[in-house]
């Protein structure tokens, strides 16, 4: 009959797991245990804080301030843009009114009258109207200028002109000359005006020769001359005399005389 004990393996045994009476007993000290790497960055995290409204401030980013810095310089311009022409509308405006303010004083409290202009005789040389070739004629216009004011003079300056005119092609022209008319005054201006080189259409040319066979030829005499009003010591600031006199003539010549006269005249203050 088999034998029931059981018998020990054979086999090596496993090495002792060295512990801690071994270690003492080897004489060797234990290690201690590794210390964790001081170069770990920690996680990302995200923190919130809270703060009251008001003691929120806040900055614009740059490209905003830029722009904020453009938007300023262009407001500035404008307000300067806008206070120069308001400056310049009240400066006109107070010129404007002051004007009004003497031309309503000369008109009620001296009595302004419009000085009166008309044309007495013209007297033509050099107007051929046989030949096609340019004519250069040489016209005497005597202008009669009438002030009738009893307390104001008038100064007639440079830089006037007269023309005649036959269906508005210019025949001659010239000006007036400078001088002072005192009040209560008339004076006669004989004036010789020019045209040089002047080239009439065959049609032009035709109708004055038809006139002048007629006997009666239409012109016209522009006069424009800048005047001065004086009121005492006191003038004026330039003005304007205007005059337009519609002239039918006898004639083309020097002995040439007026038929009928027609003129209109203007001289304003404002």
């Amino acid at each position: 009959m088999a034998d029931p004990r059981i018998h020990p393996s054979t086999a090596n045994p496993p090495p002792p797991t060295p512990t801690s009476s071994s270690t003492a007993d080897s004489g060797q000290k234990p290690k201690a245990p590794n210390p964790p790497p001081s170069n770990l960055v920690p996680p990302p995290a995200t923190y919130v804080v809270q703060l009251p409204r008001e003691q929120i401030f806040r900055y614009p980013p740059p490209e905003n301030a830029r722009k904020l810095e453009t938007l300023t310089r262009r407001k500035n311009r404008r307000s300067c843009c806008r206070r120069c022409c308001c400056f310049t509308f009240c400066l006109l405006l107070l010129l404007i009114v002051a004007a009004a303010i003497s031309a309503g004083v000369l008109y009620l409290v001296f009595d302004f009258k419009s000085p009166k202009y008309t044309v007495t005789n013209i007297s033509i040389k050099g107007l051929n109207l046989t030949s096609a070739a340019p004519i250069s004629p040489e016209i005497d216009v005597t202008i009669r200028a009438e002030n009738p004011n009893g307390k104001i003079g008038i100064y007639y300056l440079k830089d006037s002109s007269v023309n005649v005119l036959y269906n508005d092609v210019k025949l001659s022209g010239g000006v007036l000359p400078a001088f002072y008319q005192p009040k209560k005054n008339v004076t006669v201006l004989q004036t010789p005006l020019t045209g040089s080189d002047i080239v009439l259409t065959g049609a032009v040319r035709t109708a004055l020769r038809n006139a002048q066979n007629r006997r009666r030829v239409p012109l016209v005499v522009n006069v424009e001359a800048p005047v001065k009003i004086r009121v005492g010591s006191a003038k004026t600031w330039e003005i304007t005399a205007k005059v337009r006199c519609d002239v039918v003539l006898d004639g083309l010549n020097e002995r040439a005389e007026i038929v009928s006269k027609d003129c209109d005249y203007s001289v304003r203050l404002w």
